[in-house]
This record gives structure tokens, C-alpha cells and sequence, in this order.
């Protein structure tokens, strides 16, 4: 008789396997099949262990996420007991109409100085009506301190009637009961419980504000409670956002300094609302702003010069320290250029192009130009209109580097076109650049004919390349007789 062969039965993925007794060597291959096997049926386990758990977080969170239910029309973002409920109107016509442009600030009381009056009256005096008519300011008063808010709306109350009447101005307040926790809470950066508990109830400030404005207008700027404004202001801005086309952004920058002068697209502030309540104890509201931005997929900051607000305080709202902070940057009344070409015989570095030192554009547009620069080479503004110059300022290089040394500045009648490009003819040198800066005013006492060009000559070679961050001109209409500004330098 044959030799009997012993049976063995294994189960792999359900379905049974019989095997009779091999020889070694076939054996010992089945063995490792077995085990490879094996090892995939534990891998798959693993991998369904892992996903089932990822999946249990991502039901908590979304049902964690449903708790946190946003209602503009109820005006409430709520989570069991919290409740951030829609500010209450104090003073003020909210218009049915949207806006352009929102302006919110948040204030509370100040030991030593307060500015929210001030700030208000730059706001109003430094806009035209027709630019008023296409804002709306919302000042929340976020202080706890229920007869601070009564004495500073009589005040508000008092100087801007008008505006409040018109829906030009709106106050509001959001009561203490609103707010999340603001003692106990983390200490990221180590920074001191009291300086926790303000900044994240400035997070909890702004949160409020930016939720009550998200309806208000298509646009919504970020202001303090101590600023002043440059003239024109929202012109500017209309101007900065139509400069960036079909371009996307998730935030523009008016100012250098904190939150100042912060511009968001109105559709966006209701995350941002929720965004600044998620993660009011963890960072300042600053840092906040920076990571939502990014989140949003805007990786670098777009910022404009020069900068449209300034900060005015002396002391800060938390502990009224001495806080001497200023904006270099800041002009009180910037324009823009009268329409112009522009054109140079300086080889031209990349895409920094001679129009982008005249136009208005984010403060990494500038004209940037190769060396070697030789004596005579022209860099020329060519205004489509005569025009009455009062006031010319120029600024060249970047971070000290990059100046053009050595060069006259002239304005002159006409413009030619010669074999070797365009040139300003019939000329008058008004000054020299020194330190790569030229500035000179009331120039309409001493030149009052109107020009055709602007004209920057190199007077010495340089081996260096060469920056013309911004050339802004102020011209004077002959007809009235004052000075108007008509030019932007980033």
C-alpha cells in the first residue's frame, strides 16, 4: 500500500485550505507563504484598527463641531452653556443697504488716556461724503464696566449725532455673560495670568465684532481705538484692491504695525469670527490674524505703502504702559500719480518694471535696475496732462542698499522721442538726490507753468544696481488753487 498522507486544514481570509503532508523542502516554502499570509491578515487589522479610530475622532469632532451651530439671522455661534450672542445696537441707524467698506474697532477703558474720540474724528474728517457714503463705522464697547459704556456713548453721542442718524456710525456692546472663561486659562509664552486673561479677551472683542459686521458691507477694515487716518483713506484702498485684478487674497495691509489697518473680504469674517473664539486663550490676536490667513492659503503678507494709518497712543490699553510705537511708514495725506508712461535706458532686473516705482502696487513692486549705471542714463515720468507740480518726493535703494547715488532731478516742458528714446526737453533742474532721497515742496512758487515730464538723471556712473522704490508727486489745480495730493510711493 501507498504511503497515507496526513491532512491539515487552515482557514485564510474564510475560506478553508486543505494540505497533506509534503516533503521538507515543499514544506517549508508553504510555511512561508503561510506566514506571509499571516502577516498581511495582522497588517489589514492593524490598518482597520487605526482607521476605525481616526474615524470615532472625526465623528466627535464633527458632532462637537454641529454643537457650534453659526446663525447670523439668531446672531449667536452656541456651544452648550457658552453662548456668543449678536451684539446689542447702543446708538446708531444700521442701513439695509451694503456698504463697501466696514471699519471696526473694539475700545475700553484707558487708566490714563483715552483716544476713541479722537480716532473717530480722523476716521470722519479724513473721508470725503461721497467716501462716507460708502462706509460704515462699528465701534464696539467691549468694556465690562457698564458706566464706562454709558459715559462714553453720551460723548460718541454728543460730537457725532449726524453720523449716528445717517447709519454712518454704529456703537455696540456684547454682555460679560457672552464671553468664555477669561481666568485660569493657559499660559503660552509664559506670560502672565492678567496678560492672558487680556488678550484673550481681546480675541473674544474681536470675535464678537467681526461676527456683528459680516453682513455689513463687502469689505471690512481692522482698526484700534488710537489711530489716525491718512486723507482718503478708502479711495486708496478702492484703488490698492482694483490694482490686484482677479488676483486671490485673504488679507491686505495698510499699516505695519499689530492689527492696524487689516483689510478682509467681508464673506470671510464669519470664520474668522469662529476662528478667534476656537483658539481665543492660545495666542495673541495678531498671531491669530497671521495663522488665519495662511490657513486660507495666503502664505506672505500683501502690504501697501505708504502705510494709510497710524498709531497715536501713548499709553496701551492693558496696564497703560508708556508704548511709543509709530509707523515710518505712515502719510497723513498720500494720493496718486497723475496718468503717466513711464520709460529708462536702465537694464531692467526680472519683472521689476520702471511703471512699478509710479504705481500703486504691494511694497514688493518696485523698479529694480542692473548695473553697470552709467552718467547720462534716464529713468522718466511722462504725465499724459500738463500738470502744476507743488511737491515731489523720491526714495530709492531698499534696507540701505541699492540707492542711486548720484542723480538730478528735473521737470520739463515736452516730451521727445530721439534715437536713443524718450527725452524731457525744455527742462529745469529743480534739485539733487542725496542718499539716494530727493524731497522738495511748494515747488508751484518758484516753477508755476504746468510741465509734461519728470525726469531723473544719472549725473555718475555706479557699479552697484539700482532701487526706485516710489516717486510721489503733488500737483495743484489751477482752477481752485490748492494743493491736491495725486501720487503713491510704496
Amino acid at each position: 500500500m501507498g504511503k497515507q498522507h496526513k491532512m491539515f486544514h487552515f482557514c485564510i481570509c474564510g475560506h478553508t485550505v486543505s494540505l497533506c503532508s509534503l516533503k521538507a523542502p515543499e514544506a517549508s516554502e508553504m510555511r512561508v507563504r503561510l506566514k506571509v499570509h499571516l502577516q498581511a491578515i495582522v497588517g489589514l487589522l492593524i490598518l482597520a484598527c487605526l482607521y476605525l479610530s481616526f474615524r470615532r475622532e472625526q465623528w466627535t469632532e464633527q458632532t462637537e463641531m454641529r454643537r457650534w451651530s453659526w446663525n447670523f439671522n439668531a446672531g449667536r455661534l452656541s456651544s452648550g452653556s457658552l453662548s456668543m450672542a449678536s451684539a446689542r445696537l447702543l446708538a446708531g441707524v444700521p442701513q439695509q443697504d451694503k456698504k463697501y467698506l466696514t471699519v471696526g474697532l473694539s475700545s475700553v477703558r484707558r487708566k490714563k488716556e483715552n483716544y476713541l474720540l479722537s480716532t473717530l474724528y480722523s476716521i470722519f474728517s479724513q473721508s470725503s461724503e461721497k467716501e462716507l457714503a460708502d462706509m460704515v463705522v462699528v465701534v464696539l464697547l467691549a468694556d465690562f464696566d457698564l458706566q464706562f459704556v454709558q459715559e462714553t456713548l453720551r460723548s460718541i453721542m454728543e460730537k457725532f449725532s449726524s453720523r449716528l442718524s445717517q447709519g454712518q456710525l454704529l456703537v455696540i456692546h456684547v454682555d460679560e455673560e457672552h464671553y468664555p472663561p477669561l481666568t485660569g486659562l493657559k499660559r503660552n509664552f509664559n506670560d502672565a495670568p492678567d496678560r492672558v486673561t487680556f488678550r484673550s479677551k481681546q480675541n473674544m472683542d474681536y470675535a464678537h465684532l467681526v461676527h456683528f459686521c459680516a453682513n455689513l458691507s463687502r469689505y471690512y477694515l481692522m482698526l484700534e481705538d488710537d489711530v489716525s487716518c491718512s486723507k482718503g483713506f478708502l479711495s486708496a484702498i478702492r484703488g490698492h484692491i482694483h490694482s490686484l485684478g482677479s488676483s486671490p487674497w485673504t488679507s491686505l495691509e495698510f499699516s505695519k504695525l499689530g492689527y492696524i489697518g487689516k483689510l478682509y473680504h467681508s464673506s470671510d469674517l464669519l470664520q474668522l469670527g469662529h476662528f478667534l473664539y476656537i483658539f481665543y486663550q492660545e495666542l495673541p490676536c495678531d498671531f491669530l490674524m497671521s495663522h488665519f490667513r495662511t490657513l486660507l492659503m495666503q502664505d506672505k503678507p500683501i502690504r501697501f505703502r505708504p502705510s494709510l494709518f497710524q498709531h497715536m497712543g501713548t499709553y496701551s490699553s492693558f496696564q497703560s504702559i508708556y508704548n511709543k510705537l509709530k509707523d515710518e511708514d505712515f502719510d497723513v495725506d498720500p494720493g496718486h500719480n497723475p496718468a503717466a508712461d513711464v520709460y529708462t535706458d536702465i537694464g531692467v532686473y526680472n519683472h521689476h518694471l520702471p511703471q512699478q516705482a509710479y504705481e500703486n502696487g504691494p511694497e514688493n513692486q518696485f523698479f529694480w535696475g542692473k548695473s553697470p549705471i552709467k552718467e547720462g542714463n534716464f529713468f522718466l515720468v511722462a504725465f499724459h496732462e500738463p500738470v502744476v507740480v507743488s511737491r515731489i518726493l523720491i526714495q530709492t535703494g531698499k534696507d540701505g542698499n541699492d540707492m542711486l547715488v548720484s542723480a538730478d532731478v528735473e521737470l520739463g516742458e515736452t516730451v521727445t522721442k530721439g534715437a536713443t528714446g524718450m527725452k524731457c526737453t525744455g527742462s529745469h533742474t529743480v534739485g539733487s538726490l542725496r542718499e539716494g532721497q530727493f524731497e522738495q515742496q511748494d515747488m508751484q512758487r518758484t516753477l508755476k507753468s504746468p510741465v509734461l515730464c519728470l525726469n531723473i538723471r544719472v549725473t555718475a556712473p555706479q557699479t552697484n544696481w539700482v532701487i526706485i522704490k516710489g516717486i510721489q508727486v503733488w500737483t495743484v489745480k489751477e482752477n481752485k488753487n490748492e494743493q491736491v495730493v495725486v501720487a503713491f510711493h510704496r
